[in-house]
């Protein structure tokens, strides 16, 4: 399966990706409040590096999203694709841990050797990060490499470093755990290829024989930006009449959205020097999507969200954004939220 073999048969155009999109990552109508949307949100994770991402995250695609969501027990924290901190549903932590179990021998020998020492020292507790990896004699952040084995869960609320707890390893083959991650990210992300699927993963080179293991089950089809691959069940999905967008959604720093690279991006936002005012080299601003098209940047310093935005926006556009904003569910805010324009 690799790139030179794709002979797609299916020509997709922009519009069509970024409806479908929009449409499985429920960035077009808010889903209802209760453990199903949840995991439908958090369906190839959702990354929460930093504080409050994930609620942010929930919050663009579920009716009611509370500041206190990710203590809903359908929802667990981990440290997911390239160990970054991540909340997915708590009957989902397979893909995102034994998917990326190392195949290497002496790597994986490493994060089983360290869930097993962690596992002893804890003995049912849970404790800082920094605090347990000093208790097995190890650096800080080596706590993080035994996520994989599926049996490390992690506590995070922004303001202080992450705690650490064990749990039982899911009872799922990793490999079979690879190929369910490959699925979902092909579904959230899709068209997708190999290679994006092993950088977004962090697991180097094996995206391209987990793709081959897919099989049948995905198509390949022809994008603005190359060939790539979707699942062959969301064909369907991807040829049906574009629906209407949300007016307006803020999407916090890393969510799924725009979590991509290299081409993925161009398809993203095809200008160039909007490009680098979206990913930039450090810290990444949020994303403001207005019916389906991002448009510009935003940032948050308490209660003022400073908004740049990259055309001018209509008042009906600018009254949407600015509503979302007033609903954002951030905990501890002394008055109403403030929007600042950068025009």
């Amino acid at each position: 399966m690799r790139s030179n073999e794709i002979r797609p048969s299916l020509r997709l155009t922009r519009s069509q990706i970024l409806a479908f999109r929009t449409s499985v990552q429920a960035l077009d109508e808010r889903l209802p409040p209760g453990a199903p949307s949840l995991r439908r949100a958090a369906w190839a994770g959702l990354q929460d590096s930093m504080p409050r991402a994930a609620i942010l995250s929930i919050h663009a695609r579920v009716q009611g999203t509370t500041p206190t969501v990710l203590e809903h027990d359908s929802l667990v924290q981990i440290w997911g694709p390239r160990f970054s901190a991540y909340v997915v549903a708590a009957g989902d932590v397979a893909p995102f841990t034994l998917g990326r179990l190392p195949d290497d021998p002496r790597r994986r020998h490493r994060a089983e050797d360290l869930a097993a020492r962690l596992h002893a020292f804890l003995g049912g507790r849970e404790m800082p990060d920094g605090e347990a990896a000093r208790g097995i004699g190890v650096h800080p952040n080596m706590p993080r490499y035994a996520a994989p084995t599926g049996t490390v869960l992690i506590r995070w609320d922004g303001a202080r470093q992450s705690t650490v707890r064990t749990a039982p390893a899911p009872d799922v083959d990793p490999h079979e755990a690879r190929l369910e991650l490959a699925r979902r990210y092909l579904h959230v992300f899709g068209p997708a290829t190999a290679d994006a699927f092993s950088e977004w993963a962090g697991i180097r080179a094996a995206g391209l024989a987990t793709f081959e293991a897919l099989g049948t089950t995905v198509t390949p089809v022809r994008t603005p930006v190359g060939d790539a691959w979707i699942l062959a069940a969301d064909e369907a999905t991807m040829r049906a009449p574009e629906g209407l967008a949300a007016p307006a959604r803020l999407l916090p720093s890393g969510d799924t959205y725009f979590l991509l690279q290299g081409a993925d991006r161009e398809l993203l936002v095809p200008e160039a020097d909007r490009r680098r005012l979206l990913w930039t080299p450090r810290v990444w601003p949020g994303a403001v999507l207005v019916a389906g098209e991002i448009v510009g940047t935003w940032r948050r310093a308490q209660a003022l969200v400073s908004i740049d935005a990259w055309r001018r926006l209509s008042r009906g556009e600018r009254d949407a954004v600015e509503a979302e904003a007033a609903s954002l569910p951030l905990p501890g805010l002394r008055g109403p939220i403030v929007v600042r324009w950068s025009d």
